[in-house]
């Protein structure tokens, strides 16, 4: 293989260091270059009705027998529990995708549940984000594909009408974030490895902007300046005054402060609730809808560049070796 530039070679570098330093085995790469205007619906929820079934359609390719997603009901009445498991440190293959927004879909179609406490069930990681053997490697229309069902999933959990909370109690960096990003409510476990954060300009890419928009709305403009440009990773106690989380409690009390919070907000009267949200989220994720197209085209142009190609052969490959 002919050698990268000096800055492929950097960026592969801090591929290597960041995972080393969160005790990850991936790092997400997942992002767009620019956004250009393009075609799209111009409704979220139509564009959602389209998509509807095209998950249980590819969920019939996976032979796999592993749960990767398991729910269970909790104590509270009208929650469930939603565990990731796809170990070691729940990367998004296209395979946890498809399993993770089917589940979600049933619980959403299961009128006895009225909000979902998401959390891992890996004890590396809440998750490490877009796993990057589904970028690297593989023809355009595969990165068509997993961009599309990323998408899927950013709008199904953004535009819920179930309460959800985050009860996140590992690391979770750059693509790990879309789940805390699109939910009501966030908790972090109180633990120095528990890092949380946008990071991808430390790889040398951007965030897609449908990562970005969340964050303005959570943390406000100037923050979000600061967080995304410095590619910061978050301990607990600054991720709680930056506001990317809500509460910040010691990891054995994850679960059941999620669950006390959960309380709270299923006190009020679903419709209520569910038209406030609607009301306040729709003008973001509208923007996802109408540019997916050009988002998808973005992603795939700059995934498909032989330099970054290189770059992530290269990490994959220091990471083989490493287990090995």
């Amino acid at each position: 293989m002919p050698h990268l530039p000096p800055a492929q070679e950097e960026v592969a570098l801090q591929f290597h260091q960041l995972c080393e330093h969160l005790m990850l085995p991936a790092v997400p790469a997942n992002t767009v270059l620019g956004i250009e205007e393009g075609a799209g619906l111009p409704d979220a929820a139509f564009w959602w009705k389209e998509r509807a079934t095209c998950c249980k359609v590819r969920a019939r390719r996976f032979g796999s027998q592993r749960q990767l997603v398991v729910v269970e009901p909790s104590s509270t009445a009208g929650v469930a529990v939603l565990k990731l498991k796809n170990l070691p440190v729940n990367s998004f293959s296209l395979e946890f995708l498809t399993e993770l927004i089917i589940n979600l879909e049933k619980l959403e179609n299961d009128k006895t549940f009225r909000g979902i406490i998401i959390t891992s069930d890996c004890p590396k990681a809440f998750s490490a984000g877009v796993d990057l053997r589904e970028i690297c490697g593989k023809n355009p229309a595969h990165y068509t594909e997993y961009w599309k069902v990323l998408q899927d999933l950013w709008l199904r959990l953004y535009l819920s009408n179930l309460v959800l909370i985050s009860a996140i109690n590992g690391p979770c960096a750059a693509g790990g974030c879309l789940i805390p990003l699109t939910s009501d409510y966030r908790i972090l476990a109180d633990n120095p490895k528990c890092l949380i954060g946008l990071n991808e300009t430390r790889l040398g890419i951007s965030a897609p902007f449908w990562f970005k928009d969340p964050l303005v709305n959570i943390i406000g403009h100037r923050a979000s300046e600061h967080a995304l440009q410095l590619g910061l990773l978050f301990p607990p106690a600054e991720a709680l005054q930056v506001g990317i989380v809500d509460k910040v409690v010691p990891k054995d009390q994850v679960q059941s402060t999620a669950l006390s919070v959960m309380t709270q907000w299923l006190a009020i009267p679903d419709h209520a609730r569910q038209l406030t949200k609607n009301m306040i989220r729709k003008p973001t994720a509208d923007l996802l809808v109408k540019h997916r197209d050009t988002d998808i085209q973005n992603f795939v142009s700059f995934i498909s560049r032989d330099s970054i190609q290189k770059s992530l052969q290269m990490y994959l490959a220091k990471l083989k070796q490493n287990k090995d």
